[in-house]
């Protein structure tokens, strides 16, 4: 049997816990991450956690270089289930909506668009420009999906991580990775 691969990027944005929890949630499944990181990435990571690059890497299966544009994920030919990249800046958005593969995350971005596979964006900005919201109907009009972050409170979250767990549970969803006990509406 094939092991199912996911390439996961995260960008400057804030909300790496969105990036790590689709990690260890993806581990949890028996998916091989490949991850990818920004250098704003590892600023958010210095600013919001107390893990060390080191600590972020080891959570994933493989850890490549954003310089690495002949990374092995920057080839249509090495497949994947697809891309996530979460947190995903509105920088990081606008070069996948046009194609400007000026660093791995976005080459690999645009290499799942290539293919047809699923590409999830979880855009971190709010309010929204018109320029940020022409990016993402480009990315959409490419096939990827952009979705936000937003909180289910239908489902009474006790905690921040209910909601960020909920929200990576949809986002692995819609590359058909089961994450077992996901509370869903109607069941």
């Amino acid at each position: 049997m094939e092991t199912r691969r996911l390439v996961v990027g995260i960008s400057g944005a804030t909300g790496i816990a969105y990036g790590m929890r689709v990690l260890e949630l993806a581990r949890k499944a028996g998916v091989e991450t490949h991850l990818v990181v920004t250098p704003a990435g590892q600023q958010t990571r210095a600013y919001e956690t107390d893990l060390s690059f080191r600590d972020l890497a080891a959570m994933a299966d493989v850890c490549h270089r954003p310089a690495d544009v002949g990374a092995s994920i920057a080839s249509g030919s090495f497949r994947t289930a697809g891309m996530i990249v979460a947190p995903c800046s509105v920088r990081t958005l606008s070069a996948i909506a046009y194609a400007g593969g000026d660093n791995l995350l976005t080459r690999a971005a645009d290499v799942t668009l290539k293919e047809r596979r699923r590409l999830v964006l979880l855009v971190r900005e709010t309010p929204l420009t018109l320029g940020h919201l022409r990016a993402m109907t480009a990315v959409t009009e490419s096939g990827g999906i952009v979705m936000p972050p937003v909180p289910a409170f239908y489902l009474r979250p006790n905690t921040v991580a209910d909601i960020v767990d909920h929200t990576v549970g949809r986002a692995l969803d819609l590359l058909g990775i089961e994450v077992p006990d996901m509370p869903r509406w109607g069941e």
